[in-house]
C-alpha cells in the first residue's frame, strides 16, 4: 500500500479529521539519514505530524516545523507543504535507548522534555505566521495537540506513531488529527474522548492493514465520517546541484577561487535528504566566470 492522507468531516461537520499512512515516507528518511530506532520514531512522529499540517494549508504555502529539546537527539525539522510533500531530519540519527516502562521507544528521553516547539508558516508574499510553544511531554504527540491548543486556539488530538524493526527498518508508520469545531455539543466530545482511551496505538493500527479510511471509522464509527479528498504524499526534497551552484554563485569570485585553488572542487551537502552533490574544478571555474 502506497502512502496517502485522507481529509475528512465527522459528526455534522463539528469535527475536522485527516488521517495518513506514512510507512514509506518514514522509510525513505531512515534510509537517507541512517536512523537508529529511537531516532527513527522521533523523525518519523515528526514527519508524519508535518504532512498532516501540510494538509492543512492551500496552494503554494508551506510551513516548517522545529523541535528542540534537551535531549541528546538535538533539534529536528521538518518542511512540509499543501500538495503532500515533507522532508526532514534529526540533528544526532545516531540515538537509541532500551525501551521504557510501557515497553515502547523511549522518544521523550530522546527528545527532552525541556524546549520548544516552533511552527512557521510561509503564506506567501513574504508572509509569515509564526508560532512557538513549550514541549510538554517530549513524546511528541502531545506536543502537537498543546501547540494547536495553545497557539491556534483549536481543540485537537494529534496521534502519531512509528514501529521500527530490530534492523532498524521500518514496520508501520501514521498518524491522525481530530480538530474540533465552533458548536460541538459536549456529548459528542465526551463520546470522542471514550473512542481515544480505548483505541489501539495508531502504529499498530497500521501494522494490521487499515487504511486511513478504515482508522477515521475506528475512531468515529464508519457512519459518522464523510470523507472530502485522499493525496498521495511522499518524502521530497527540494535540494538540486541547480541550487547549490547558485548558492556557490552567491559567494563571489574570490570565495570560488579559494575553493579551486584549496580543494580543486567542492561538495555540498543537504541536510534535509542527506545528497551530496560534487562540484569539479571545471564547474567551479565556469560558476567563477560568472561571478566575474
Amino acid at each position: 500500500m502506497n502512502d496517502y492522507l485522507v481529509k475528512a468531516l465527522a459528526y455534522d461537520g463539528h469535527v475536522r479529521a485527516y488521517a495518513v499512512r506514512t510507512t514509506e515516507t518514514v522509510s525513505e528518511a531512515q534510509r537517507r539519514h541512517d536512523t537508529w530506532r529511537t531516532a527513527s520514531a522521533a523523525i518519523g512522529r515528526s514527519l508524519t505530524a508535518g504532512v498532516m499540517m501540510g494538509a492543512m494549508l492551500k496552494g503554494e504555502e508551506k510551513l516548517t516545523i522545529k523541535i528542540e529539546g534537551d535531549g541528546p537527539l538535538g533539534p529536528i525539522l521538518v518542511d512540509s507543504n499543501a500538495i503532500g510533500e515533507v522532508r526532514g531530519y534529526v540533528t544526532n540519527p545516531h540515538v537509541d535507548f532500551e525501551a521504557n516502562a510501557q515497553g515502547k521507544l523511549d522518544v521523550r528521553r530522546a527528545v527532552g522534555t525541556t524546549g520548544s516547539l516552533t511552527v512557521i508558516k510561509d503564506i506567501g508574499l513574504r508572509d509569515f505566521f509564526s508560532g512557538k510553544v513549550p514541549l510538554v511531554s517530549g513524546e511528541l504527540g502531545e506536543d502537537f495537540t498543546y501547540y494547536f491548543a495553545t497557539s491556534e486556539q483549536v481543540p485537537s488530538s494529534v496521534g502519531v506513531g512509528v514501529l521500527v524493526n530490530p534492523d532498524d527498518s521500518i514496520l508501520a508508520a501514521g498518524g491522525f488529527i481530530l480538530q474540533l469545531m465552533p458548536g460541538i455539543e459536549d456529548k459528542v466530545i465526551s463520546k470522542i474522548e471514550e473512542r481515544l482511551k480505548i483505541i489501539p496505538p495508531i502504529s499498530k493500527l497500521i501494522e494490521k492493514g487499515l487504511t486511513p479510511e478504515e482508522i477515521l471509522g475506528e475512531l468515529f464509527g464508519e457512519e459518522s465520517v464523510k470523507i472530502l479528498e485522499t493525496m498521495p504524499i511522499k518524502f521530497q526534497c527540494t535540494c538540486s546541484k541547480e541550487r547549490f551552484a547558485n548558492a556557490i554563485l552567491g559567494l563571489g569570485a574570490v570565495e570560488i577561487t579559494a575553493m579551486i585553488e584549496e580543494d580543486g572542487q567542492a561538495e555540498a551537502h543537504c541536510h534535509f535528504c542527506n545528497e551530496k552533490y560534487l562540484f569539479t574544478k571545471e564547474e567551479l571555474e565556469l560558476l567563477k566566470e560568472k561571478a566575474e
